[in-house]
């Protein structure tokens, strides 16, 4: 059994405590939700439109700034990325009003974007192959435990306080990342240019593409229900406030659970199964939601496993755009990451006409139908890496 330098470690856990302050600014609306409505007078639609906001802006920008930013060494960007992300808190923590909170939402997720698939491929980079998806994994657990931790912490500050000053808080972590990454990651090249060809050349592969969809269809399912889970929950167990609390708690530690479980099942069996298995227990977990939170016990335990299954999805995924790019993982990572916030992003506005039209417990129904044709996409167009890529990969 090889031995994992605590150099490396402790790279990956700088990197990994700036993904949890960017997932944190990503996600705490959903904890923000009850605060939000109160303070601003909006609906809870309208509210869950912050998310779209930052969702949509992460996905336009994720691949822009890929590009734009393509010759930066990476140590110097992911700095910049948390700075710019921080300050984008710390407007919404001063924002007068919707509209100024707003562009802060988006400002944050000019910084999110940048970060995470540059901080992914780092992690890669800097690992060995046999490595590679644990590595991805432990990035990704920054965001596991922003579930976890942040957004919990973030609903019970605006319980206490009122939601500044939970943006406040995330804002001055971000910073504080800014700092870490600065003092303890080495300085790493940017990547080989690419050719605006290339570019276009990966974005045309028919797996790609697939993968792509996958991740769209069920970030939209994941992101919907999480999202407005406290209409639902108040409309199916009567719970509210503190309840609420911890069960998203529930939720996040079934998520870095699933998370660094995806990551080394990726390791293991390569990416497909572990892909196809997660999708088939986000489906059935969705489908019985409605039922299983009638109870609190019964809503910790189907919180628990949906944020087991939806986080175990992500690492294999971006096990197999590396697998697929090796030469380009920047690049493949970063339409990966837009895809997940363009799910997201649609998971505020397809969850609010829902919501109002439907009500809460459509939302995971509707959930459940589309992760079911995420696993059809899988099936149909999965596809083989080709052998050069493979032994590359491998090499």
């Amino acid at each position: 059994m090889t031995t994992v330098p605590s150099s490396a470690v402790a790279r990956n856990l700088v990197l990994a405590f700036g993904a949890f302050g960017v997932g944190t600014s990503g996600y705490i609306v959903a904890g923000l939700l009850p605060s939000l409505t109160a303070e601003l007078h909006v609906s809870a639609t309208a509210a869950a439109q912050l998310v779209t906001a930052f969702a949509i802006a992460y996905a336009v920008g994720s691949p822009v700034f890929a590009a734009v930013t393509g010759r930066w060494e990476r140590r110097k960007l992911l700095v910049a990325a948390l700075v710019v992300a921080g300050g984008g808190n710390l407007l919404a923590a001063i924002a007068p009003g919707y509209s100024t909170l707003l562009l802060a939402r988006i400002v944050t997720a000019v910084g999110a974007a940048v970060f995470t698939p540059a901080a992914s491929a780092v992690a890669a980079e800097l690992t060995t192959p046999d490595r590679r998806g644990r590595a991805v994994a432990m990035v990704f657990g920054g965001l596991t435990v922003a579930l976890i931790f942040g957004v919990p912490l973030g609903s019970l500050i605006s319980q206490r306080f009122a939601y500044e000053a939970a943006f406040l808080l995330v804002g001055v972590l971000l910073l504080a990342g800014a700092v870490a990454v600065r003092l303890v990651l080495p300085s790493v090249a940017a990547p080989p240019a690419v050719r605006l060809a290339e570019r276009f050349a990966v974005a045309r592969d028919r797996r790609v593409i697939a993968l792509l969809v996958t991740t769209v269809l069920a970030c939209l399912a994941a992101f919907m229900v999480y999202t407005l889970i406290s209409p639902l929950l108040a409309a199916t167990a009567g719970v509210s406030g503190g309840t609420v609390t911890v069960l998203l708690f529930c939720y996040g530690i079934g998520g870095a659970i699933g998370n660094f479980a995806g990551g080394r099942a990726a390791d293991r069996w390569g990416a497909r199964r572990p892909v196809l298995f997660v999708l088939v227990m986000v489906t059935v977990v969705m489908a019985l939601l409605p039922i299983a939170t009638r109870t609190v016990p019964g809503a910790a335990v189907a919180l628990f496993l949906l944020g087991l299954a939806t986080w175990a999805f992500s690492p294999p995924v971006q096990h197999r755009l590396i697998e697929l790019s090796p030469g380009h993982a920047g690049l493949t990572l970063s339409l990966n990451a837009s895809a997940i916030y363009l799910g997201a992003g649609l998971s505020g506005v397809v969850g609010g006409a829902v919501l109002t039209s439907g009500g809460p417990t459509v939302l995971p129904v509707l959930a459940a139908a589309l992760t079911a044709v995420a696993i059809l996409v899988t099936l149909l167009f999965w596809g083989r890496a080709p052998r050069l890529l493979r032994e590359r990969a491998v090499a």
